[in-house]
């Protein structure tokens, strides 16, 4: 399944009380088609290459509108102007700038979304908004190269494509995971379960593999992108860390299934975390997805736990 850029219904976002406008929504569509950060002159610039009819004033007030709406992030990157950029299927993300060329670049970041939650919570503060803004000098204009002329990626298929990536590699420290914990398994009922899990982290893998291959099919130049999510721990798999304590010495079914069940809510959280927060997006939804994959899983292994718990009992 691959990004679809979708309008939004601007019915739907438009205030009580106001007429529809067809200017405001020209402006609009013009604007979600472009990329980057756009200040307002910029904006009006292409609007009149379009429609010399349009006036500044109206696309000044429609991008506060678009601001309001949703639509839109004002963002301040010390140029003495405001920008604007994209907030609807749009990701929240931070801001690596150039002070040399006054480029920008997009990434995430779990540890300083964590960070900027700590500190509100020990406020007892209510974050709306966080903007971080990192200034400093790009690779290009540190060392002369001359930077790619490839057309940059939207930060909603990079989102997309490194959702992917953490998903997939979950699913193969879970597969591996699972079929170790088979290997080791006394109790027969206990290793069927281990086995058939192994076998549903192969098929929902061989799922994901095919959903990247088509997303990179749309967009080759993602491969070469730099990372967008920065997310601890999630790179390697949610479930690398119980692959090798399983292996352990001593290790028998019941500690192997309390194994399972910290890691498969680890990721539920993780992912239900993480995708209840992003805006609506294609990573969103793989969030999400895995999530509920999670969630089953988690409640399988619970009940396997008790399960043999009352098995040993009764023997």
């Amino acid at each position: 399944m691959g990004v679809i850029s979708r309008l939004p219904d601007l019915d739907r976002l438009r205030p009580a009380g106001t007429k529809r406008s067809s200017k405001r929504d020209f402006i609009v569509s013009v604007f979600l088609r472009q990329e980057g950060h756009l200040s307002a002159d910029d904006l009006v610039d292409l609007i009149r290459r379009e429609d010399h009819r349009i006036s500044r004033a109206t696309v000044y007030r429609t991008l506060h509108w678009m601001v309001d709406a949703g639509l839109a992030r004002k963002v301040d990157f010390g140029e003495g102007r405001f920008r604007f950029e994209h907030s609807y299927r749009h990701p929240r993300h931070f801001h690596l700038i150039c002070k040399t060329c006054n480029h920008s670049f997009e990434f995430l970041s779990s540890d300083i979304e964590s960070i900027i939650e700590e500190v509100a919570l020990a406020r007892a503060f209510t974050a709306v908004q966080s903007v971080v803004h990192v200034y400093g000098e790009c690779d290009a204009c540190r060392t002369g190269r001359t930077a790619s002329e490839s057309v940059t990626a939207t930060s909603e298929r990079l989102f997309a494509r490194d959702a992917l990536r953490m998903a997939i590699a979950t699913e193969r420290s879970g597969l591996d995971f699972y079929t170790r914990a088979a290997r080791i398994a006394q109790d027969p009922r206990g290793r069927q379960m281990f086995e058939a899990l192994a076998g549903e982290e192969q098929e929902h893998l061989t799922t994901l593999e095919a959903r990247y291959r088509e997303l990179l099919a749309e967009d080759p130049s993602l491969e070469a992108q730099p990372t967008f999510l920065f997310f601890k721990g999630a790179a390697n798999g949610l479930f690398a860390a119980g692959a090798e304590e399983v292996q352990r010495e001593g290790v028998d079914d019941l500690e192997a299934l309390r194994i399972g069940i910290r890691c498969e809510r680890g990721s539920h959280r993780f992912f239900k975390r993480y995708g209840a927060r992003f805006e609506d997006s294609e990573g969103k939804q793989i969030f999400l997805e895995f999530a509920e994959e999670e969630r089953q899983h988690l409640a399988l292994l619970i009940r396997e736990y008790r399960a043999l718990r009352e098995r040993r009992r009764a023997s």
